[in-house]
């Protein structure tokens, strides 16, 4: 393993242990395989807020939309089985249609272009408000029109892969779960993955969670509502490092996959951009596509009442990360954006040398916390409050052993000034003084700010 990911991969659980405690998030799980090998595999928090039951890599998590995926990855196997082809109209394997829905290919539905409604008249499904539908449901939904006209733009739509569903099934003469299994997520190895609900007994299920707002606090969402005939849209049960396995694979490279590599270039090449968005970003054929600071990445995310996870391939480096949170207002987008950040920022610094590598540790004043760390010929003053911790961070200029000066940092900071370590009477390092303001460890700031601040203000 390359240095610079081995001392990335040391800092990324460190920075995710403060968002967690910063955001009061209930877990996370996180997983990241380098060439088809998992370097890291860490919970954090709990799979039961209630019943304070900790979280580990093996609880499973409703992984909702990244089926999507998994679905896509079966009808390029069907393709090339020479069972089917991308043009063909949906309305050739399923019947009780709408005419114009008919008429839509299975190409755009695999892209979201098919103008396909998004999850029906009612979509209390996705609130807990209803049971997810079963296919006669779906049928009927989908017996009126498209929502717009098909091939036009990207419209997501979970009804559009419920339909791809019901195509494997019409091909195969199997039910779904069953075909996807067998053929797609058992041919990647994966042990800790189904495609939808229940578990069998005795394998760990991570509780979902609702926001704070506007109960006040956080209730549990139990995630064990089979999804029926939306399971090929958002169904899907896994973990962190099943996940991360599975999208690896579909990278052209990976040398193991369930598909050709013809198949996985067509999956991942950008077919329709996002409209009407901040981020650019396209989709391929069941894939997200985006780039993030010069690294092309395809993955998928998905939400689930009580679950929100993300996953992405970034090939040029062979690596794949997932992230998955229990809970509505999880941070697994923002998450997994910092850890290519962080991935990014180690790649491109590189190594530093002996002389600076015990210049790192975490400081903290009654602003909040600093992560020194060692990065090429600087050290950087990180800011792990925030989801891009190198976002502006000032650099420092180690002179000698306990001095530096601020090499480059914003205008409203502290460029150009004195940096010092100090120590203790036995010689270890008890501050950090960057310019005038002095950073200590996080016991003594507590007491600090106690002594000042704990008391109870006068009348």
């Amino acid at each position: 393993m390359e240095s610079w990911l081995e001392a990335a991969l040391d800092y990324i659980p460190i920075w995710l242990e403060l968002q967690m405690r910063q955001y009061e998030q209930p877990g996370c799980i996180i997983a990241i395989l380098h060439r088809g090998r998992i370097v890291l595999d860490r919970a954090f928090g709990y799979a039961d807020l209630a019943a304070r039951e900790h979280l580990t890599p093996r609880h499973r998590f409703r992984i909702a939309s990244h089926s999507k995926s998994f679905t896509a990855a079966g009808v390029m196997k069907l393709r090339e089985q020479k069972i089917l082809r991308l043009d063909d109209p949906i309305g050739a394997y399923v019947k009780r249609l709408n005419r114009r829905i008919a008429e839509v290919t299975l190409a755009q539905l695999l892209s979201h272009s098919g103008g396909v409604v998004r999850d029906g008249p009612d979509a209390g499904q996705f609130s807990g408000r209803r049971p997810f539908l079963a296919a006669d449901e779906l049928l009927a939904d989908l017996q009126l029109p498209p929502a717009i006209e098909p091939n036009t733009r990207f419209k997501y739509s979970n009804h559009g892969y419920a339909l791809l569903g019901l195509a494997i099934e019409a091909l195969t003469g199997e039910p779904y779960a069953k075909w996807i299994r067998r053929e797609i997520v058992d041919r990647a190895g994966l042990a800790e993955t189904q495609p939808d609900m229940p578990l069998a007994k005795g394998v760990p299920m991570a509780r979902g969670h609702t926001s704070l707002l506007p109960a006040g606090r956080r209730l549990a969402v139990a995630g064990e509502d089979h999804a029926n005939a939306i399971a090929p849209a958002a169904g899907f049960v896994s973990t962190a490092r099943d996940t991360a396995r599975f999208f690896a694979q579909l990278d052209p490279a990976a040398p193991d996959s369930p598909l050709s590599a013809a198949s996985r270039r067509e999956m991942v090449r950008r077919q329709w951009r996002n409209p009407h968005s901040s981020v650019e970003g396209y989709y391929g054929l069941g894939v997200i596509v985006g780039a993030l600071g010069g690294w092309e990445w395809f993955g998928h995310s998905g939400g689930l009442l009580g679950y929100i996870s993300r996953t992405c391939v970034i090939p040029s480096h062979g690596l794949s990360i997932s992230v998955l949170t229990n809970a509505v207002d999880g941070f697994a987008h923002f998450w997994l954006d910092g850890t290519m950040h962080i991935l990014r920022t180690f790649q491109t610094r590189g190594t530093p040398p002996q002389r600076l590598r015990n210049w790192t540790g975490r400081w903290w004043s009654a602003w909040g916390a600093g992560d020194l760390i060692p990065l090429g010929e600087r050290v950087v003053l990180a800011n792990p409050h925030l989801f891009n911790p190198f976002q502006d961070a000032p650099e420092i200029a180690v002179t000698r052993g306990d001095t530096g000066r601020v090499a480059l940092a914003g205008g409203y900071s502290s460029h150009g000034e004195t940096v010092r370590r100090e120590r203790d009477s036995r010689g270890a390092v008890r501050a950090v003084w960057f310019g005038g303001s002095m950073l200590q460890r996080e016991a003594a700031t507590v007491r600090e700010i106690e002594r000042q601040y704990g008391r109870k203000p006068r009348r």
